[in-house]
C-alpha cells in the first residue's frame, strides 16, 4: 500500500525502516469516486494528498464561472491548495477526481511533527516544493509566450498519456483554448488511434 509513496520519497532521501514506518503511520488512506471533489473551493485544505492511483485535477473558477485547470495529478504526484494548507485560510482552488482515485493524506500538524522528528523530511518537502514551483513557473511562461499550438505540443510531449485519459474539455481548460480548437490540434499533431 505504501510502496509508491516510499519510492517517491526515496528519489530524494534515504529512510531507515523506522523512519519509513513513522512516516507511513501518519498517512490516511482515502478513496474518491470519479467526479467527486477531494477539496472544494471555499473550504480549508486540511491535507496534502499523494495520488496512489487515479487522476485529480486542480482548478480555479473565474467570476464568469469558467473553470481553469492548473494541474493534473496522477500516480506519484502530490496535490493540495498550498496557500490554504500552509496558511489555514479558505481554498481558492478545487481538487476533483477525474477517475476513481486512491490517495494518501498527510495533515499539516503531522507534516510539521514529521519534519521535526525526522529532519530528512524537511529536505524532501523542500525539494518537492522547489520542483512544484519550477513547474508552475514554466507553465506560466508558456502561457505568456507560446502560441496555443505550441502549448498543445508541449503538453503532448510532457504528458502523452493524459490525452487519452483526461476529457478534452479539461485539457482545453488547462491550455486556455476551446475544446473544438483542441480537437483540431489533436488531429494535426497526434497519430490516429489504433482500433
Amino acid at each position: 500500500m505504501y510502496s509508491q509513496i516510499l519510492a517517491n520519497v526515496a528519489r530524494h532521501v534515504i529512510l531507515t525502516p523506522e523512519e519509513a514506518a513513522r512516516f507511513t503511520h501518519l498517512l490516511g488512506p482515502q478513496q474518491v469516486a470519479s467526479g467527486e471533489h477531494v477539496l472544494v473551493a471555499g473550504e480549508r485544505a486540511t491535507c496534502l494528498w499523494f495520488v496512489v492511483s487515479g487522476c485529480v485535477r486542480t482548478y480555479a473558477t473565474d467570476a464568469q464561472g469558467r473553470e481553469h485547470n492548473l494541474a493534473f495529478s496522477t500516480e506519484g504526484w502530490w496535490c493540495t491548495d498550498s496557500a490554504s494548507f500552509f496558511e489555514g485560510g479558505r481554498a481558492t482552488l478545487a481538487l476533483q477526481a477525474l477517475e476513481t482515485t486512491s490517495l494518501l493524506s498527510l495533515s499539516l500538524p503531522d507534516l510539521e511533527n514529521l519534519c521535526t522528528q525526522v529532519p530528512k523530511f524537511e529536505r524532501f518537502f523542500r525539494l518537492l516544493s522547489q520542483k512544484g514551483y519550477q513547474l508552475l513557473e514554466r507553465r506560466l511562461v508558456a502561457m505568456l509566450r507560446l502560441t496555443a499550438e505550441a502549448r498543445f505540443i508541449r503538453f503532448y510531449r510532457q504528458y502523452p498519456r493524459l490525452l487519452n485519459r483526461v476529457a478534452q474539455k479539461h485539457i482545453a481548460a488547462y491550455l486556455g483554448i476551446t475544446p473544438e480548437f483542441l480537437s483540431m490540434l489533436r488531429r494535426k499533431h497526434t497519430p490516429p488511434a489504433r482500433s
